[in-house]
């Protein structure tokens, strides 16, 4: 049974921040993206026992799981009750040297943080990934098989994750967003609240690198998201395909029938 929630607010599970749902935006044709369809979260590696109920309750059938297969063999899921995995490696086909597993070292290391954070290289690093999102073949591939899922599966809810939720997670549900017809204002509405939902849950990684010597400040624009970081996502989008259905459309090669299924399987009317 759905449990009714104010739209983007958090689900309280603990040991997953940045849990919510992504439905209960209206969109521009006056229709409702369902609730209690598709959810978001951090990854499932550290679900405590005492949530494992909680997370169950929301009765996800399917986990779309983001991560690089290091990250994936260094933290496996735990997944909800009666829940299937299936992995989607959106960063494939990216350089090792650049992989998030990086983020590890860069956490534990003042100086190679500040030799690599400082400046603006953390914010240039984030923009070039969520352009990467769109035109990376790994991304395309991995993209392209979750949206065709979602237009075919009879079981839902599903839950859409990376490591933190907030990046690779990020585009994949405020492209399916876009595509239902939410407002560019709401989509990034729904997407800057990981600021709210997740940085909190990361204050002893702060006071960690605090303790450590480093400046905490830096770490913000690669813990956390920018509006510019969805921006770059869009822009690529658009120069490469014109709007969201080209992208779904030529980039991801999903046909009208299957554009038509999402919309009819997430969205409702009141």
């Amino acid at each position: 049974m759905t449990v009714s929630r104010p739209v983007g607010s958090p689900i309280p599970v603990a040991s997953v921040p940045n849990l919510r749902d992504a439905g209960g935006y209206r969109t521009a044709d006056g229709s409702v993206v369902r609730s209690g369809r598709v959810y978001r979260s951090t990854d499932l590696g550290a679900v405590a026992d005492a949530d494992r109920q909680a997370l169950d309750a929301l009765g996800v059938a399917t986990v779309f799981d983001l991560r690089t297969l290091a990250e994936r063999e260094i933290r496996p899921d735990r997944l909800p009750a009666g829940a299937t995995e299936v992995a989607l490696d959106v960063l494939a086909d990216r350089d090792p040297s650049a992989a998030p597993a990086m983020l590890q070292k860069l956490l534990v290391d003042p100086v190679l943080a500040e030799q690599m954070l400082g400046g603006s290289e953390a914010s240039e690093h984030l923009l070039s990934s969520y352009r990467e999102f769109v035109a990376l073949p790994s991304a395309v591939t991995a993209y392209r098989a979750l949206y065709a899922d979602l237009a075919h599966r009879e079981d839902t809810p599903v839950l859409i994750h990376c490591t933190t939720g907030k990046d690779r997670t990020g585009w994949a549900v405020a492209a399916l967003l876009l595509l239902l017809g939410v407002a560019e204002e709401h989509v990034f509405e729904e997407y800057l609240l990981t600021n709210e939902q997740l940085l909190p849950a990361l204050t002893p990684v702060f006071d960690t690198f605090r303790e450590a010597g480093g400046n905490p400040d830096i770490l913000l624009p690669l813990l956390g998201v920018r509006r510019e970081y969805l921006e770059a996502a869009v822009d690529e989008m658009q120069t490469r395909f014109g709007d969201i259905e080209g992208y779904f459309v030529r980039g991801l090669g999903l046909g009208t029938g299957d554009i038509d299924a999402i919309r009819g399987r997430l969205l409702t009317r009141d």
